[in-house]
């Protein structure tokens, strides 16, 4: 039994050295938030989802302003129909142009055409509320994009403390572990004078192998948070973090909100996005309606390329009406409203398990504020009975086995203690989370 303990006290110095030897970076939360608001990718994507659907939202600008394009076209021909209309656009056309046998077998004749054409629309109700839906989605986007930077806020909330509970428990079984050593002397020093068996001693050596063990296991989980925070600041993770902030349980807040804020953003985006589909189904529903677009253009007409001996404009409008199209309206029709009506389903269910989601919180966060005042009772009740035995230990008045489990005692509480401040500090966050507007 002592080989062994020799052997996980060499293999603990091992592990404290790799840790000690990785560079290590002492960090506040402000500076972990600041660099999560900066770099995180997850908030960086929700950024491009919005320059995406801003972009959908810009391209609807095309119900509004004119489609303009500019063309030259060039060709040579003997078609009669096209030879004589070039000779007619190049405003050339003679006497001799109406020879039955010029108009039947024309000459080959060059046509440059420069043309400048321009399409308004006019009235299009179906573009107007598909250019209204994409404005709800790119609102929704946005805000979904807003929300999404709480919830990072509330991760790294999360994973520092998470940090500070591992360096807090490595503490903790630092001092256990100085403890039972010395414990461990007393015992062997006892023995040697014929007060204590030979089993006592091996408990002893137990507990200290046990605490060398929860030692490795608390430097891995500094490891682990240190990783997850940089994986959240988009940094390379081969350095150890530090918290330069110390864990103590919150204020608590003075009045927590009993219904979900009507203005939370991720609510907001969620209404929004069920407005976006019921324009969109509302758009299928007035496709049936005319189009009314107003076209001109400005033409010029030569032989020679880039020239223009002859022009001529055309200025008009249309009124457009498709009757029938098959069933393909009606069935987009039927699709947009099957959408429209899942969306609407997903929102009022989002809402209930919300605010199901907060009620709970709130029922936590009671029973947590409950438990931390407990844990830190018993923590100083182990901690006052373990003064006591270790003073009679030393009297040679107490078993070693009582002795142990009051130390043993001691280490639990105390870790029990910064276990429920994590969750206490953790649910109040998560509460705030909830009720962010």
């Amino acid at each position: 039994m002592k080989r062994k303990t020799n052997y996980l006290l060499l293999f603990l110095v091992l592990m404290t050295g790799l840790v000690s030897a990785q560079e290590t970076i002492t960090i506040s939360k402000a500076e972990v938030l600041l660099k999560v608001m900066e770099n995180n990718i997850e908030i960086r994507m929700t950024e491009q989802d919005f320059i995406q659907s801003r972009a959908d939202y810009r391209q609807s600008n095309a119900v509004f302003l004119p489609n303009i394009t500019l063309s030259h076209t060039g060709y040579t021909t003997t078609n009669p129909l096209m030879a004589f209309g070039s000779k007619l656009n190049q405003e050339i056309i003679s006497q001799s142009d109406f020879n039955p046998d010029l108009l039947n077998n024309p000459e080959r004749i060059t046509n440059f055409a420069t043309k400048l054409e321009v399409q308004q629309p006019l009235l299009n109700i179906d573009g107007v509320l598909q250019r209204q839906a994409a404005k709800n989605k790119m609102e929704a986007v946005q805000l979904q994009g807003q929300r999404t930077k709480d919830y990072m806020v509330l991760k790294v909330e999360e994973s520092y403390m998470q940090l500070q509970l591992a360096y807090k428990a490595i503490n903790v079984l630092e001092k256990a572990y100085e403890t039972a050593l010395a414990n461990k002397k007393m015992a062997d020093d006892s023995f040697k004078q014929g007060y204590l068996q030979k089993a006592d001693v091996l408990a002893v050596e137990v507990r200290v192998t046990d605490i060398q063990n929860q030692l490795l296991y608390a430097k891995s989980n500094v490891k682990n948070a240190s990783d997850y925070l940089q994986f959240l600041m988009d940094e390379d993770n081969k350095t150890i973090l530090i918290p330069s902030d110390d864990l103590i349980a919150t204020t608590s807040l003075n009045e927590i909100e009993s219904s979900l804020p009507k203005n939370r953003t991720d609510i907001q985006a969620m209404e929004l996005a069920t407005k976006a589909y019921k324009k969109a189904h509302q758009a299928d529903n007035m496709a049936f309606l005319p189009r009314l677009n107003a076209f001109g253009s400005y033409e010029l007409y030569d032989d020679k390329m880039f020239q223009a001996d002859a022009k001529g404009y055309l200025i008009g409008a249309q009124l457009s009406w498709n009757i029938l199209d098959g069933s393909k309206r009606i069935g987009k029709s039927q699709k947009s409203k099957a959408e429209y009506d899942k969306a609407e389903l997903h929102y009022r269910q989002y809402i209930s398990k919300s605010q199901m989601e907060l009620e709970k919180a709130q029922r936590m966060f009671s029973d947590v504020e409950n438990k931390l005042k407990l844990t830190k009772l018993a923590m100083q009740q182990s901690e006052e009975s373990l003064r006591i035995r270790t003073n009679r230990f030393a009297q040679g008045l107490e078993k070693a086995t009582e002795l142990l489990q009051s130390e043993t005692l001691y280490s639990q509480k105390q870790l029990e203690y910064l276990q429920t401040v994590y969750e206490y500090n953790y649910t109040l966050a998560y509460l705030q989370f909830l009720t962010k507007a």
